[in-house]
């Protein structure tokens, strides 16, 4: 495996990551509809083309296993093929993020337990709650950071 960052983003590799968008969503939101699913589904291609950067796990073979984008030193994605959850992607592309592109922050769907054990576990703590996600959306937002003598 090797972590990359990409500028170039071709429409077929906003495809490939669309497609482990949904299918770690599927996998990890089960507070989600599949009404909400289709609503949020429409506007991640032109989330993944215009975050500030873009970083990708490939296997060997060159084959995207997950993806982060960060913008301003906040995770704002990180999305995994739900086959390779727990292999050390989604470890590998947070330690990349922190280390090369200062990644000290990260919102987390309150509703995803696992998520939150997952940055909890990398050292995140909550520092705050929204009621609503960046859309508007009635799903809780946990505010995580790195404290500072971890950061």
């Amino acid at each position: 495996m090797d972590i990359v960052s990409v500028d170039n983003r071709p429409e077929s590799l906003v495809d490939e990551l669309v497609a482990i968008w949904r299918a770690s969503v599927e996998a990890t939101h089960d507070f989600l509809t599949p009404d909400d699913i289709e609503r949020i589904a429409a506007y991640v291609p032109s989330a993944i083309a215009a975050i500030a950067s873009l970083v990708i796990a490939r296997d060997d073979g060159e084959v995207p296993l997950g993806f982060a984008g960060v913008d301003e030193g906040k995770l704002e994605m990180l999305f995994i093929d739900p086959d390779h959850r727990g292999t050390g992607v989604g470890k590998a592309l947070l330690g990349f993020a922190g280390d090369e592109l200062d990644v000290k922050k990260v919102d987390v769907n309150e509703q995803n337990g696992q998520a939150r054990g997952f940055y909890e576990h990398e050292g995140f703590v909550v520092v705050g709650r929204s009621e609503t996600d960046e859309q508007g959306e009635p799903f809780p937002i946990l505010h995580m950071e790195l404290p500072e003598s971890d950061a």
